[in-house]
């Protein structure tokens, strides 16, 4: 299966970075990444563990999961604020939903970390590794908060090269890599691989995670029985498993972008509404679905975010519609000041064959539109992007 591209994205240290985002937003000075500070229980009682730490407490040596007292007598100095599962579980909701916008494909496997199965959507950017520039700029923009995301061939693989070197980047592992980036890594650090399991490999001398996949799995199976097969086949880079994922459930679907350089005038802002707008309807029509909802989106230069968003006359996946829907939302809120991104988004979407409500004008439009949209479709495919464009 190593012609699948598989990608893994995890929030860089979740709770602090989704407690400090929030604090910011409610007028905090201090941002808690730039200082040592942990997610955990009471400073005051020293009581709790902690659950999440900041780079410069990491400095200090402080460790998720050790008690808070154990942290703070090797940081005196530590900042500690109460975790808020209500605000993580919003947090990760926002986070899904903007992900799914780019690649419907999504398992999420816990509240800060998914696998993305990008293998059909490479082909809508120059490189993957541009696409996960892509996403891993938008979570920023949108929310405040990095990722790292790592990418391969499988989950295993992707899994293990998000935690290579951190906040904010992009790893890839490919089977080709393994011997180089993974094999000199210590074996606790492979997953699967925990304490107890650590001490019986390190017990059979085997104490990297090349020292593992160049062992005889039949002595690891001997001592360690089918856990001993799996975690030799995952030091060997092997993982089948496929991303579980709701595809055909997407509740939105949509892109955006950020600028080069400031639109200044409504006619920059708008050429790129349009080709946001065909992006999203290219989606919509790759996964059969029709919108019934536009959104759009933008940032201003002083990083200020304004969105306005209406429901269509009648769901549709042509892209003029949305252009124009999208330019209409655009004329409301814009006020002139310069324009550093924009996003259009849709929802409340319907699967193609279901029935949708039309006005009396609608049905004979719509399939000589989609007739055009299909041929130039076509034409595109066989001949590059930009041999038809349409004539808006």
């Amino acid at each position: 299966m190593t012609n699948r591209l598989i990608f893994h994205i995890d929030v860089n240290s979740a709770y602090l970075s989704w407690s400090a985002v929030e604090q910011l937003k409610q007028g905090a000075e201090t941002d808690l990444r730039n200082i040592p500070s942990i997610v955990g229980g009471e400073i005051a009682s020293r009581h709790g563990v902690v659950l999440a730490k900041s780079i410069p407490a990491k400095s200090y040596g402080v460790k998720t999961g050790e008690p808070v007292t154990h942290a703070l007598n090797k940081c005196p100095s530590l900042v500690s604020v109460k975790p808020d599962h209500k605000l993580y579980a919003r947090y990760s909701q926002a986070l899904m939903e903007l992900l799914s916008t780019y690649c419907p494909s999504i398992e999420q496997v816990s509240v800060d970390e998914c696998y993305m199965d990008f293998t059909h959507r490479q082909a809508d950017y120059a490189s993957f590794l541009k696409a996960a520039a892509t996403i891993k700029d938008a979570v920023y923009d949108a929310f405040g908060f990095t990722v790292n995301i790592g990418i391969s061939c499988n989950k295993l693989l992707a899994k293990m090269a998000s935690d290579f070197q951190k906040p904010n980047k992009i790893h890839t592992l490919f089977p080709h890599e393994i011997p180089q980036k993974m094999w000199p890594l210590p074996v606790d650090k492979l997953y699967m691989v925990g304490r107890s399991s650590a001490e019986a490999l390190h017990k059979l001398e085997i104490h990297t995670i090349g020292d593992l996949a160049q062992t005889d799995q039949n002595i690891l199976i001997s001592h360690m029985k089918s856990h001993g097969k799996l975690i030799w086949e995952y030091a060997n880079g092997i993982d089948d498993t496929p991303v579980v994922t709701q595809e055909g459930e997407s509740k939105c679907i949509g892109n955006s972008t950020t600028l080069p350089k400031d639109a200044l005038t409504a006619l920059e802002a708008k050429q790129v509404l349009r080709a946001l707008c065909d992006q999203v309807a290219g989606r919509l029509k790759k996964q059969g679905q029709l919108a019934g909802m536009v959104s759009t989106e933008l940032k201003y230069a002083t990083f200020i975010k304004a969105s306005h968003q209406r429901q269509l006359p009648s769901a549709t996946c042509s892209s003029r519609e949305l252009y124009t829907m999208a330019c209409r939302l655009f004329d409301e809120m814009w006020d002139g000041t310069p324009i550093r991104l924009l996003g259009v988004r849709t929802s409340k979407l319907t699967q193609e064959a279901q029935p949708v409500q039309m006005n009396l004008f609608d049905l004979p439009r719509t399939q000589k539109e989609l007739k055009a949209d299909r041929a130039m479709e076509s034409l595109q495919k066989r001949f590059g992007a930009d041999v038809i464009k349409k004539g808006w």
